[in-house]
């Protein structure tokens, strides 16, 4: 009782001290609602460092520095090993543009892949009662884009091979939006809004998989085949160890590299065989250790080196006229309207038909805001975009479209909820 007592006629310094212990205490009862804090808070502080590295590119593009920008990302090769019994060829021989792409973003997508299978084993995609909502947003936040891109290229001028560029959400950025409003945001709000993101990213996937690989190659890819059969053995023997997996993956990533198809997939089916848990060790979850420990890696290098290295487009010669190029104004309108009418709409069927209800503590206007910052597109609309053109200037047209459309959505979304936020007077 005395400890009490103290406690309420305390100083604020030990007010704060007893607020801090209520938290460690909360944690300790709740450590998933202690978990979930702490992953948005880091996709929150990722999302501040995707916009510094965004910025910075952006910079250098347009200033003396430009050229030599250029001439690293693009004109260096990193050159690995030799094949051949006379060394006749460079067995991998990247630019460091294609080094990053290619492989440092497998490291993405494996994480990616980690949290798409707990999510679907344990969290909010393990019933198709919580499955449902959030697949037909993701699937209209897919297809309203697609379509209204491909609308806008179909006549002269137009790039059909961008359809897929404005398809994507960027959970960092949108989640780091959302923390910015702090608690005026409920927690149902950013769970079905990461909900929707992974499947996106499920989808963006399985889009790069059949519609952006090259000509395939039988040696390399019969070479994937068995490392995929090694890694569904691992995971039938529920080898708990994940060293075997990596090791198999990096396999997985060479051979998928040299057939054609995208390497970063190899990433994806790593992460789908490692186990959720060990049946021998049932509080060991390998699954949840490695998006905990990948996690810092990923948010505060893996990103921002490839924003700073996909982000840099010059400005030299370019004014107003540039925003009706088809690419690029299919890529703003795509992010920007499609992705909030291709979840929004789904929703508000689904919740007027009694399909389902609005997330907890949530009202209209905060789930259209949601759906707004879904056209947040940058990561994956910038790598598909590298994949979808071999012209620089093209590309350029796609990162002034991703940039563009992102940058309206992160806007509009944000004042959308605030306002939706604030209390009634």
């Amino acid at each position: 009782m005395g400890n009490y007592l103290d406690s309420n006629n305390s100083s604020p310094h030990s007010s704060g001290n007893l607020s801090s212990q209520f938290q460690t205490l909360e944690r300790h009862a709740h450590p998933v609602i202690g978990m979930a804090r702490e992953f948005f808070k880091l996709e929150a502080s990722g999302g501040v460092m995707l916009v510094i590295a965004a910025v910075l590119a952006m910079i250098v593009a347009n200033s003396p520095l430009s050229d030599l920008y250029d001439f690293i990302l693009n004109k260096v090769n990193f050159t690995i090993g030799f094949i051949g019994p006379e060394n006749d060829g460079p067995f991998l021989d990247k630019s460091i543009l294609h080094w990053i792409n290619d492989g440092m973003m497998a490291v993405f997508f494996f994480l990616v892949g980690l949290e798409i299978k707990r999510e679907v084993m344990r969290g909010e995609l393990s019933s198709r009662e919580k499955a449902l909502l959030p697949v037909l947003m993701a699937i209209g936040g897919v297809a309203f884009p697609a379509l209204i891109y491909f609308a806008l290229n179909t006549g002269e001028g137009g790039a059909l091979d961008g359809w897929a560029v404005p398809a994507a959400t960027d959970i960092a950025f949108s989640l780091g939006i959302l923390a910015l409003l702090g608690s005026r945001v409920p927690v149902s709000l950013k769970i079905t809004l990461t909900a929707i993101a992974i499947i996106d990213d499920l989808m963006a996937i399985l889009i790069i998989a059949f519609f952006y690989s090259g000509g395939l190659a039988t040696v390399p890819l019969l070479v994937a085949g068995v490392a995929i059969l090694g890694l569904w053995a691992l995971n039938q023997k529920r080898v708990a160890a994940t060293a075997p997996y990596v090791l198999v993956g990096f396999v997985l990533w060479v051979a998928l590299l040299k057939s054609g198809m995208h390497p970063t997939i190899g990433g994806v089916l790593t992460a789908f065989a490692i186990p959720l848990s060990c049946s021998k060790r049932p509080w060991l979850t390998p699954v949840e250790t490695l998006e905990h420990a990948l996690h810092p890696w990923v948010a505060y290098m893996i990103l921002p080196i490839f924003a700073f290295a996909n982000a840099g487009v010059s400005l030299t010669g370019m004014g107003w006229s540039s925003f009706i190029d088809p690419v690029t104004l299919g890529i703003v309108a795509g992010l920007f309207l499609g992705k909030q009418l291709g979840i929004f709409i789904p929703l508000f069927v689904a919740v007027k038909t009694g399909l389902c209800k609005l997330p907890e503590s949530a009202n209209w206007g905060q789930v259209y805001g949601m759906a707004v910052l879904c056209g947040v597109g940058f990561t994956m609309s910038l790598f598909i975009g590298e994949l979808a053109f071999d012209s620089v200037a093209t590309q350029s047209s796609v990162r002034l479209g991703v940039l563009s459309g992102s940058l309206l959505s992160a806007v509009v979304g944000y004042l959308v909820i605030w306002k939706s936020s604030r209390p009634h007077r």
